[in-house]
C-alpha cells in the first residue's frame, strides 16, 4: 500500500488550500480514509475521515465547517479542501487508509503517507 500526499504549501490566513492523497496497491473503494495533522511540538491529531463510499464523513470540531473531505474512487484519490485557514492549522498533513469494516482504527491498522506541509501565515 502506498499513499502519497500533495498540494501543501504556504497560504495566508483566511485563504484556502486543497491537498490530495493518491493511493495505490489497495482496493481503494474498500478503504476508509482519514486526514491527520501534526504541528511542531504537538502530537498527531485526527482531522477528518470518510467511509469507503463517502456516504459518511466526520470532522474534528476544530475544522468543522471549514474543511471538507472528499474522494474519487475512480482515481484512487482523497482530497481535503481547507477554507478559512488559520495559523493554528499549520502542520504536516497525513492521509491514512484502513479497510472499511465498520470501525476505523487508523492508528493501529492503517497505512500512512509521508505527509505534506501546510503553513498558514498570519
Amino acid at each position: 500500500v502506498q499513499l502519497v500526499e500533495s498540494g501543501g504549501g504556504l497560504v495566508q490566513a483566511g485563504g484556502s488550500l486543497n491537498i490530495s492523497c493518491a493511493a495505490s496497491g489497495l482496493t481503494f473503494s474498500s478503504y476508509a480514509v482519514g486526514w491527520f495533522r501534526q504541528a511542531p511540538g504537538k502530537e498527531r491529531e485526527w482531522v477528518a475521515s470518510t467511509s469507503s463510499s463517502a456516504s459518511t464523513s466526520y470532522y474534528a470540531n476544530s475544522v468543522k465547517g471549514r474543511f471538507t473531505i472528499s474522494r474519487d474512487n475512480a482515481k484512487n484519490t482523497v482530497y481535503l479542501r481547507m477554507n478559512s485557514l488559520k495559523p493554528e492549522d499549520t502542520a504536516v498533513y497525513y492521509c491514512a487508509a484502513v479497510r472499511d469494516e465498520g470501525s476505523w482504527f487508523f492508528e493501529q491498522a492503517g497505512s500512512w503517507g509521508q505527509g505534506t506541509q501546510v503553513t498558514v501565515s498570519s
